[in-house]
């Protein structure tokens, strides 16, 4: 049985689904969930914090008739776990700047790989702020052609403000390989932004 028709059978209220949902994937959301509180050195990060926050992901997949769990669709082959780590650590990290409000969607990463920055200029004319709109369109047109965990990868490097040093410890695996995977997606968007007209400085 493949994660959709798993997750229809949760969804329809399946005892023996939910049952073996929970068994399957309890201690991946809880290790997401501890990676994330860790990644952001969170003096929160204790397990009366991660429970709460545990509970909070599964009222959430739940709530509604699993109006949450059902959008899942397995799109671009995304498996069920891979898209359960984008729920949790996106929860985790609005969990995090709900707490401490300094932390902003506009902070720059540490080694300052700001997409705003990049293609954004204030004091732009008219007529390039047009092109940087342009510009804007394709990278996003770009992004979209990226695997899922790719996308998710940019989505927190970028828009959410992650450290390569912090996707580290999130994604479980060495700096080198964080470094080297930013590498091949940066490739991959230059080379898909060249193709509409546009150099890509990142």
């Amino acid at each position: 049985m493949d994660d959709l028709e798993f997750v229809k059978r949760c969804v329809k209220g399946d005892s023996a689904a939910w049952n073996e949902f929970i068994e399957k994937y309890s201690r991946l959301i809880y290790n997401y969930i501890y990676q994330v509180l860790k990644a952001k050195s969170a003096q929160q990060a204790n397990e009366e914090c991660v429970d709460d926050i545990f509970q909070e992901i599964f009222l959430l997949l739940t709530q509604n008739n699993f109006k949450k769990l059902n959008s899942f669709k397995a799109k671009n082959n995304c498996r069920l776990a891979s898209w359960l780590r984008q729920v949790v650590v996106n929860y985790a990290i609005d969990y995090l700047r709900k707490i401490k409000p300094t932390v902003s969607l506009d902070e720059e990463s540490q080694d300052e790989f700001s997409l705003k920055n990049t293609l954004f200029d204030r004091a732009q004319a008219p007529i390039d702020l047009l092109v940087s709109k342009e510009k804007i369109s394709g990278l996003k047109d770009c992004i979209r052609k990226l695997d899922t965990d790719d996308k998710f990868f940019m989505e927190l490097h970028l828009n959410q403000g992650i450290s390569l040093e912090e996707l580290k410890i999130i994604f479980e695996v060495s700096r080198g390989t964080v470094d080297m995977r930013k590498s091949r997606i940066i490739e991959r968007l230059k080379s898909c932004f060249k193709s509409k007209g546009f150099q890509l400085d990142l």
